[in-house]
């Protein structure tokens, strides 16, 4: 009996130490928020949450988009765009009545974080902004990243350098059916909106009501035209502008031909700067380069219209002489200065070979033939003069025409790119 009663006994103690340490351990608490990181690190949570409904709801709760630069050339741009997001994880929650902590930071790469695409890119680098990430007590999670983005876009260049265009940037997660990421956007807003002579004129967030993984955000720019004006567009209208002047100089000398040659060859260099600086094709090739081309085709006719009424102006042709015309001539040539040296040795030699009546008619044969060459050379140079102001009107009155059918067809919408083609 006596034994029996120290068994109980005994056992009355282990089964009191055994509740005694069961109450130790649940009241047994982290007294630091690393502790508590720590539990939840050592839960190694790196696959996406597993809701009812197999999708992932992430808000986006601010969006900071930013063009960094435009190649015109190859037509990219390329931009920052800065996302704050926040999505729930019931498996990082906790329960306040046993911990005292209402939020905590967490290594961003020992939990999963939900990746991000943009469809439209051909180069795409994710870096979060911090390298810890903020947890809330309901499993609320905080976290921020930096998307670098290249974009190739057919900006719509038909009326360069008065561009504005816009492409879309197209915002989206990885899907498949009813599972996967389904954003809800928030704020978008734009900073450096001037990145050289492109400008961001706005930013909108557009999506497919019908399709939920089809969201992009509808990037503006536009094209501040006053370098290219300065560069390119001024100095081709000041070198036409020259030449149509320049008719005003004479066809004798050479010097009219001289210096159109001088405005052909600027003009070719600015045609070289436009060709470095534009796209070599596209849907909508720009019209300043169709521009620049008739330019050009208008200086090298008016240079060599300029030769030909030189030519007009000298011989009295247009083309080369023929023999028999140029045998004419040289007679006509030998015989004027068969009479001019008649004419001076009459004069010379008034007192012994020829008679006083005799040299004087010399004299006034010379002269006469004289007056005939200059009457010629004055006809000649009239009838060049006539061709040559006829030219100009003609060049005036296309340039005129031209630079009105010019400004009709910027008027004129002749050219839409799709830029949505890449879903």
């Amino acid at each position: 009996m006596v034994l029996a009663q120290r068994i109980l006994n005994v056992l009355c103690i282990m089964s009191y130490l055994i509740a005694c340490s069961d109450v130790v351990a649940e009241n047994t608490t982290c007294f630091s928020r690393r502790c508590l990181a720590n539990e939840m690190i050592a839960k190694e949570l790196f696959s996406p949450p597993q809701p009812p409904s197999c999708a992932v709801k992430v808000n986006l709760t601010s969006i900071q988009y930013e063009t960094l630069s435009v190649d015109t050339k190859t037509l990219r741009f390329t931009s920052r765009i800065k996302i704050e997001m926040e999505w729930k994880d019931p498996d990082l929650a906790w329960n306040d009545s046993q911990y005292e902590f209402t939020e905590l930071m967490l290594p961003v790469d020992k939990i999963w974080t939900p990746d991000m695409t943009v469809d439209n890119a051909v180069e795409t680098e994710v870096k979060p902004v911090n390298t810890d990430i903020l947890v809330r007590k309901d499993g609320t999670v905080e976290h921020s990243i930096q998307m670098y983005t290249t974009v190739v876009c057919g900006i719509n260049l038909f009326n360069y350098p008065f561009v504005k265009d816009s492409c879309p940037v197209a915002l989206n997660g990885w899907s498949q059916n009813n599972c996967g990421l389904r954003f809800e956007y928030g704020s978008v807003t734009a900073v450096g909106q001037s990145r050289g002579e492109w400008q961001t004129v706005s930013v909108v967030l557009t999506g497919d009501q019908g399709k939920l993984d089809r969201n992009y955000i509808l990037v503006t720019m536009s094209i501040n035209p006053f370098n290219t004006i300065v560069t390119l567009i001024l100095p081709t209208v000041l070198i036409m502008l020259a030449d149509l002047v320049s008719f005003a100089l004479p066809l004798e000398g050479g010097k009219r031909s001289s210096f159109k040659i001088t405005l052909v060859l600027s003009f070719t260099m600015s045609l070289l700067i436009l060709t470095d600086h534009l796209p070599d094709t596209g849907l909508c090739s720009p019209l300043i380069r169709y521009h620049f081309c008739i330019c050009l085709v208008f200086l090298v006719l008016s240079l060599l219209a300029s030769m030909i009424f030189t030519r007009m102006a000298s011989d009295g042709s247009i083309f080369s002489c023929t023999l028999p015309k140029c045998g004419f001539k040289k007679n006509d040539i030998s015989k004027h200065d068969k009479l001019q040296d008649l004419s001076l040795s009459g004069i010379s030699t008034v007192s012994g070979e020829f008679t006083e009546k005799a040299s004087i008619q010399n004299v006034v044969t010379f002269l006469e033939n004289m007056e005939k060459a200059n009457e010629e050379a004055k006809k000649k140079q009239n009838l060049a003069n006539r061709f040559d102001r006829i030219c100009f009107w003609i060049y005036f009155c296309t340039d005129v025409v031209y630079v009105i059918c010019l400004i009709a067809i910027t008027r004129t919408e002749f050219c839409k790119i799709n830029n949505l083609d890449f879903w």
